[in-house]
């Protein structure tokens, strides 16, 4: 039997901008993508503090210690500048791999998303 479980968490990020003309996803800084173990084009699930939406989308690589958050596309009316959001990604495993299976889990800073 498999399951899903949690893989990737970016715990409470700001969002640092919303650009409703691009095709769509959500640029992420590369460092925390790197801390995350998040890579491009991966999908993530996206729950918004401020207003309580949650919704789905692809990941992009944004400018390494820029602190960018950006959501894209239909996915920016969804959010607004200096909102709050988690950043999740998913697996699926075996059921005895995910007993022990630990994910990567960061907690940025919420003024400027840095990682210190």
């Amino acid at each position: 039997m498999q399951i899903q479980v949690v893989k990737s968490k970016i715990h409470r990020v700001k969002v640092t901008g919303a650009d409703l003309n691009y095709i769509g996803s959500i640029t992420i800084d590369e460092a925390l993508m790197e801390a995350a173990n998040l890579i491009e084009g991966e999908k993530v699930s996206i729950v918004n503090i401020n207003n309580g939406e949650r919704f789905e989308t692809y990941v992009i690589v944004g400018e390494k210690n820029s602190g960018a958050i950006t959501l894209n596309g239909p996915a920016a009316r969804k959010v607004q500048k200096d909102d709050i959001i988690i950043i999740i990604s998913y697996a699926t495993l075996e059921f005895e791999e995910a007993k022990t299976f630990k994910p990567w889990i960061v907690f940025p800073n919420e003024n400027d998303n840095s990682l210190t």
